[in-house]
């Protein structure tokens, strides 16, 4: 399969999804690397070449503007001599390098889209490749110590999969779980919500002023309301 036709696949691509469900990422993430730089250097070449293919269709579409230009500015100088025949000659030649020049804009349109492309599947490999080598260290560290909580588990007879630590994290979920649930049952151990006590303290300080009262009472009086 040709690097333009790997596109869709290497720009979806996520490097973490395929991390997290490798069996050994320590393992996975060295053959990544090697893919990815392979990849890379093919697509450098591959993205080169296409932006060469693009300047180049440019030029032949300006050159060709410019020669269509020439020819109908040579129509105009005939006519103005009176020269029919000299003109039609000159728009006849015009109307061949608009021909012409249709086509090369459609070779250009794609050399365009065709350059774009490889410059999203460059910039995506060397991204990834960053990423990756700065994870690299740390999934290998991560899963070092996981070979080792598991060979701790063996020795002492603990269950191979309840003692297993998972390298992206296992442990500290369930860290953080224990501390939710001891949070909650503290919140329910404490003292009911007293309504009466919440209120209380909204109207503590509060002056009612019996003037106002008094207005309030002779304004509903006045409208009929109880």
């Amino acid at each position: 399969m040709s690097i333009l036709g790997r596109f869709k696949d290497i720009v979806s691509s996520n490097i973490n999804a395929l991390l997290d469900r490798a069996e050994d990422p320590a393992k996975m993430v060295d053959q990544y690397l090697r893919n990815m730089t392979k990849d890379l250097a093919a697509v450098r070449t591959e993205t080169a070449g296409v932006m060469a293919e693009e300047s180049r269709t440019k030029r032949l579409v300006d050159e060709n503007n410019k020669e269509v230009a020439k020819f109908t500015d040579l129509a105009k100088k005939a006519l103005m001599s009176g020269n029919e025949e000299d003109a039609r000659v000159f728009l006849t030649k015009k109307q061949e390098l608009e021909n012409v020049g249709a086509g090369l804009q459609t070779s250009a349109a794609l050399a365009h889209e065709n350059a774009v492309k490889m410059r999203q599947m460059h910039d995506k490999l060397v991204k990834d490749i960053n990423a990756l080598n700065a994870r690299r260290q740390t999934i290998k560290a991560k899963a070092a110590v996981a070979r080792t909580q598991e060979r701790i588990n063996k020795t002492t007879g603990a269950s191979a999969t309840s003692g297993a630590m998972d390298a992206f994290g296992r442990m500290e979920e369930k860290v953080n779980r224990q501390l939710d649930m001891a949070a909650a049952k503290a919140e329910l151990d404490s003292q009911p919500f007293d309504e009466a006590l919440a209120l209380e303290e909204k109207y503590r300080g509060v002056n009612i002023d019996s003037s106002v009262c008094d207005e309030m009472a002779s304004l509903k009086a006045q409208l009929g309301i109880n």
